[in-house]
């Protein structure tokens, strides 16, 4: 689990409910069923119009994806990726298909798969990079609901806010009721910049982010499978893979080198 997630959404609402009860301290006043129906029931039936059936029908699970952190071992599989450039070398391709049921990554053991296999360099690529390209499509639909939660919510909260103008105006020979309708106008609005801004922009950013990293994983492996394939020495082949760590996986690794040389 991304921990973060949690945090951000929590500490996003904590932070709200502490400004509202530093103020007035009246919490109740910022309670409203109506305004809560309009603005997130609205901005929900906006998003299922707006995204594919899958996501939709599929919703548990792209809330699962986005609180949960996708594994990736930059350090190990680059590690993996040298031994069996390695292996490779000494005992040939063919040999790596030893190895196949340890790789727990199904696109690291499709890649050496095809590897074994005999796949031409050309037609592997292809292969893999459009499994990369189906991977990183899927992961941006899901964060396009979300995307789409960023965009309705503050619009349906503005279409509250015009309900409750509307009901304000049809009562002005009442004076009485025009500061409690006000407020319950301009909830919506409040409501919809919530939603937008706690919930929707920041998960739709997490998504995006996470689909990159796992698309510089799968390049790297990609990389590294293709430079097995044509032989490529150990070193080099590490050397060209150390580019794709992150700066900190980098660091870390060259640490680790430099220890185990000690």
């Amino acid at each position: 689990m991304d921990i973060t997630v949690l945090i951000g959404v929590i500490l996003g609402f904590g932070m709200m409910v502490f400004g509202i009860l530093s103020g007035s301290g009246d919490f109740a006043t910022f309670i409203n069923i109506p305004s809560v129906i309009i603005t997130v029931g609205g901005a929900i039936s906006s998003a299922i119009t707006a995204n594919k059936k899958v996501v939709v029908f599929g919703i548990a699970k792209v809330i699962t994806n986005a609180i949960k952190e996708p594994k990736i071992d930059y350090i190990g599989t680059l590690r993996t990726l040298v031994s069996f450039s390695e292996k490779a070398r000494r005992e040939g391709l063919l040999s790596l298909e030893a190895n196949l049921e340890e790789i727990q990554d199904p696109f690291f053991r499709k890649a050496v798969q095809l590897v074994v296999d005999g796949t031409e360099p050309e037609v592997l690529r292809s292969m893999m990079e459009i499994e990369i390209d189906m991977t990183t499509s899927e992961m941006l639909d899901q964060k396009a609901f979300f995307d789409s939660l960023g965009t309705f919510g503050p619009a349906f909260g503005m279409i509250g806010t015009l309900v409750g103008l509307i009901q304000m105006l049809n009562t002005l020979n009442n004076p009485e009721t025009l500061g409690p309708s006000m407020a319950v106008a301009l909830i919506t609005t409040l409501y919809g910049s919530i939603l937008a801004n706690i919930v929707g922009i920041p998960v739709a950013e997490k998504i995006a982010k996470r689909a990159a990293d796992i698309e510089i994983a799968r390049r790297m492996i990609l990389e590294g499978v293709l430079s097995i394939q044509s032989g490529e020495n150990p070193r080099v082949l590490e050397e060209k893979l150390k580019s794709y760590l992150p700066t900190a996986e980098k660091a870390k690794y060259e640490a680790q080198v430099q220890g185990a040389g000690a």
